[in-house]
């Protein structure tokens, strides 16, 4: 499986994953940003964030160089902190098919209120 983006100069975000096949006896994945801005849909103030994805692979693993590009799209956008926490859940189940996967994305504050948002898969409720 030859990556689109590993070792390829990238100089713009994309709108997907990469991936890479699982290595064998990997029980859990983490993967942690601390520099994912977005824009707020009301204010158009700035919003700065953490993510932090963690997922149990089935047969494919994330490629951390199209995460970091992937995020980066969100520097252009207006968006709620827990749309983009549904949005790149979406996106990794979509493009890895994981087991489990979990999404939490905190706000840094602003105004005084800082905002943790998590979304999960399978979805419960």
């Amino acid at each position: 499986m030859e990556s689109k983006y590993l070792g390829k100069s990238v100089k713009h975000p994309i709108e997907e994953l990469d991936s890479f096949p699982a290595p064998e006896g990997i029980s859990q994945v983490t993967m942690t940003s601390d520099e994912v801005t977005s824009s707020c849909p009301v204010t158009g103030q700035p919003d700065f964030y953490s993510v932090k994805i963690e997922y149990i692979p089935q047969s494919l693993c994330i490629e951390s160089k199209s995460l970091k590009l992937y995020l980066w799209s969100f520097a252009t956008r207006a968006v709620f902190a827990e749309k983009m926490a549904t949005e790149i859940r979406d996106r990794v189940v979509k493009d890895i098919s994981p087991e489990t996967c979990k999404v939490t994305t905190i706000q840094k504050a602003r105004g005084g209120i800082s905002i943790e948002t998590v979304a999960a898969f399978p979805f419960s409720g």
